[in-house]
C-alpha cells in the first residue's frame, strides 16, 4: 500500500526519509530517480502507507536483528524485511520503526507483471474481495496488498 507524498519548497530526499523513517534508497527505486537532485518543490513521491490497520510497529533497539524480529512476531524475516523495504542484508538502527504484521491478515508483495488475478490467486479470493481488503491497488512491484483471513 502506498501513499504519495508531495515535496515542499527546501525539502530534500533525505529530509523527507528521515521524517518518515524510510530507506531513501527504496524510495529512489520504487519511483524511479536516478538522481535525487532533479527533484523539486511539488515533486510527487510515492511512499509506504503506515495503515495501522494492517501493521503494528516495532522501535528497533541497540542489538536487534531482522532474525530475531521476526522470531519475536512470528513471522518471516524475508517478509518482514520486504515489508519494510530492506533486504535480509541490510543493517537496521536503534529507534528505526518497523512494520510489523498484524495476525489475522495473509500479506503480498506485487512483483513486476502482477495482475489483479494473480494477486487474487496468491490470497485464494476473488478480486472483489481482495479489493475490499486494500484502500488502493497499483500492482506496482513493491506494493503491500494485504487479505483479512
Amino acid at each position: 500500500m502506498y501513499d504519495y507524498y508531495i515535496l515542499e519548497k527546501g525539502e530534500t530526499l533525505t529530509d523527507i526519509c528521515k521524517q518518515l523513517n524510510l530507506d531513501k534508497n527504496y524510495i529512489m527505486e520504487i519511483n524511479s530517480i536516478s538522481d535525487e537532485n532533479d527533484l523539486r518543490e511539488g515533486s510527487e513521491l510515492r511512499v509506504p502507507a503506515l495503515d495501522t490497520t494492517y501493521f503494528n510497529t516495532y522501535t528497533i533497539e541497540k542489538g536487534d536483528n531482522l532474525y530475531a524480529i521476526a522470531r519475536k512476531y512470528n513471522i518471516n524475516p524475508e517478509l518482514l524485511a520486504s515489508m519494510n523495504g530492506l533486504s535480509m542484508n541490510d543493517y537496521i538502527y536503534p529507534n528505526q520503526e518497523l512494520l510489523i504484521p498484524k495476525s489475522g491478515y495473509s500479506y503480498y508483495i506485487t512483483k513486476n507483471g502482477d495482475t489483479l488475478n494473480t494477486a487474487a490467486t496468491m490470497f485464494k479470493t476473488s478480486i472483489p474481495e481482495m479489493l475490499r481488503d486494500n484502500n488502493v491497488v497499483y500492482l506496482s512491484e513493491g506494493q503491500i496488498l494485504v487479505h483479512k483471513n
